[in-house]
């Protein structure tokens, strides 16, 4: 069984970006590549609890086991040694990434307090779109309970689209609520 929103990608965003952009070969057409979340945590040195509770929160939210990354070098004045766990990251592919994208834009993203949609400005010059969240509470995997610290996040949703106009289109049609 295929995700609910790659079906949507396939039978109406496909023609619709193909028919709105012209594109000459099918090929051209952008399709989302693969969605990163990654989550850093500088107070996890000296707590190693934090780095297990957020894993653990990331591997709810995402389905998906999240990568330890470890520091590239040592800072003295963080108080960082090089090979110490500073963050975790995700990243997510094929249905995985459309059933993560189709809950995070109708369910995630609207629970956010005061939300009026994400802004435009986001996009980086090649079609690829960062975003911030301040608190993984908004997810509805997390039980508030239990959750020991609010722990914010980055997410990067990839697109094969050549310029910021192209991956606009491309995840407006797909669900993702932009400012007015």
């Amino acid at each position: 069984m295929t995700a609910r929103l790659r079906e949507t990608y396939n039978n109406v965003v496909f023609n619709a970006m193909k028919e709105k952009f012209q594109y000459k070969n099918v090929m051209e057409v952008p399709k989302l590549v693969k969605i990163t979340i990654n989550m850093g945590l500088g107070e996890a040195k000296d707590n190693a609890k934090v780095m297990e509770s957020a894993v653990e929160e990331m591997a709810l939210i995402s389905g998906q086991k999240p990568v330890i990354t470890k520091a590239k070098k040592s800072i003295a004045n963080f108080k960082v040694r090089q090979g110490m766990p500073v963050g975790a990251k995700v990243t997510l592919r094929g249905d995985n990434m459309y059933e993560f994208a189709d809950k995070f834009f109708n369910i995630s993203l609207p629970r956010v307090r005061d939300f009026k949609g994400v802004s435009r400005n986001s996009f980086d010059g090649r079609g690829n779109y960062s975003m911030g969240i301040k608190e993984q509470l908004i997810f509805p995997e997390i039980n508030y309970d239990k959750v020991d610290t609010i722990k914010g996040m980055n997410i990067v949703f990839t697109t094969t689209a050549k310029t910021d106009e192209e991956a606009a289109a491309l995840l407006e049609m797909l669900g993702m609520p932009f400012e007015k």
